[in-house]
């Protein structure tokens, strides 16, 4: 009988925190699970950030697990937005990019490690063409909710002609097959802002995605089954399209891969003196700046719980908005950035104010902490409106006509999630719903992990 493929797995991720948290966590399960090697690879901007010890900004880098080799993307000082058009840097990236990890995969060659599967996130579509001069396995690393796949699936398949005649209607309502009704105002921000040059780069990005898929349907979901079944049974098609949930493959733990240094105040200390499921936890991830006028109603509303706070303001967005003075004044602590896993994990965190990015709904998730949804673009919109109405572990507050959730409404929704009512009983009871069966599926013979193990056996066919 011959010899079962050792694999070695080449994940290449855009340099954007979100999406190489995901990836991270995907390259431990598959070294766990298979045994084989991982081989993580971004941007040299991003990367030199992850490892800001190296002497070298393109120098690899083993963390006994992973191996990191950065690839030159021709902003290797990172992108100032103000140098170049979107449109013009998409292009540019790809027309650096392509032809540097084509060389990074027969490198690998060469010195004895061949990749047998090459695994790209969203935006890289044309990693599937180098995999392709070389023959090897190519497959997509969804890292967004399984519903969000399969919208952005219908609004390529026949549904974006209808979504943009009503971008200007937030409550007309699509029923997409396979999936409860939505409204305009849930769907990805891409699908309707047709204005910013930004946006609609972005949304070419994803169109030559799906593209990609009609050749080669392969594709990992950054999610588990029983907490998306409709989505991913809606568009599964052995045939066509193959979907592997494989979302939350045990225990969370903190990706090494900080882009941002980590604060060096001692808030999990912090944490220790509060009281079970008292404070709450503010993060709006890593890629917006929240505006000055956002920043002065949190204060508000926090100021006005009377709750203890680790709120998450980055360096570059501490200027303005009373965040300094609200520390020196109430129950709180404010940090530039923090473990945000160990954070939920903490017996003491009993909300998590969120922007609703993907990688931070199912972290809480699988924390079981409930949520206040304040989503601000892209897929957050929708991700909010599954806490709320379909999943039942947090609540989605209501922003004004400028975007901004005030005051008074965050502490609405700060005692309805954590008070002692009815509702916030039941919110806080389905939140710990939802960490058992994420546990459920990433252990061994859970769906996540045999959903894994079907993946490999799949591209090793």
């Amino acid at each position: 009988m011959a010899e079962k493929q050792q694999h070695h797995f080449l994940i290449i991720a855009y340099p954007f925190q979100s999406h190489i948290n995901p990836c991270i966590n995907l390259a431990k399960h598959l070294i766990s699970s298979t045994g084989g090697a991982v081989t993580l690879s971004t941007a040299v901007s991003a990367h030199r950030r992850m490892f800001s010890s190296i002497s070298k900004p393109d120098q690899e880098v083993n963390d006994g697990l992973i191996t990191y080799i950065p690839f030159s993307d021709g902003f290797d000082e990172g992108f100032k937005s103000s140098s170049m058009d979107p449109k013009e840097f998409v292009s540019h990236f790809r027309a650096k990019s392509q032809p540097n990890v084509s060389t990074l995969v027969g490198d690998l060659a060469a010195a004895g490690r061949p990749a047998t599967c090459i695994i790209r996130t969203i935006f890289l579509e044309w990693v599937a063409e180098v995999a392709g001069e070389y023959g090897i396995p190519s497959v997509l690393y969804w890292i967004q909710a399984a519903t969000m796949f399969t919208t952005y699936y219908h609004y390529f398949h026949g549904f974006e002609n209808l979504i943009r005649s009503h971008a200007d209607d937030p409550l007309f309502t699509v029923c997409f097959p396979g999936l409860k009704p939505l409204q305009i105002r849930d769907l990805p921000s891409f699908f309707t802002d047709t204005e910013n040059t930004f946006i609609i780069s972005l949304l070419d990005c994803f169109r030559d995605d799906f593209q990609v898929l009609e050749r080669d349907g392969r594709v990992l979901v950054n999610t588990f089954k029983a907490l998306e079944a409709e989505a991913l049974d809606s568009v599964n098609n052995p045939q066509t399209l193959s979907l592997f949930a494989v979302g939350s493959c045990g225990p969370l733990s903190g990706a090494a891969g900080h882009l941002f240094k980590e604060d060096e105040k001692k808030y999990m200390e912090w944490l220790d003196t509060k009281e079970e499921g008292s404070v709450v936890y503010v993060s709006f991830g890593s890629f917006s700046l929240m505006k000055k006028e956002q920043k002065e109603e949190m204060v508000r509303g926090l100021k006005e719980s009377k709750r203890p706070f680790l709120w998450v303001v980055r360096k570059d967005n501490r200027e303005e908005g009373g965040v300094v003075v609200l520390e020196e004044e109430e129950d709180g602590m404010v940090v530039e950035w923090c473990d945000q896993v160990r954070v939920l994990a903490h017996r003491a965190v009993g909300c998590f104010v969120t922007h609703c990015g993907w990688n931070s709904t199912l972290e809480s998730l699988v924390c079981g902490v409930p949520m206040v949804g304040v989503p601000q673009w892209t897929d957050q919109y929708m991700n909010g409106k599954l806490v709320e109405s379909l999943w039942g572990c947090g609540v989605r507050g209501e922003v004004d006509g400028d975007g901004v959730l005030q005051g008074g409404e965050l502490v609405r929704c700060l005692e309805l999630v954590m008070g002692e009512g009815e509702k916030g009983v039941e919110i806080r009871n389905r939140a710990d719903i939802w960490r058992d069966k994420a546990l459920e599926a990433a252990a061994e013979g859970g769906s996540s992990d045999v959903n894994l193990k079907a993946f490999v056996e799949h591209v090793s066919e």
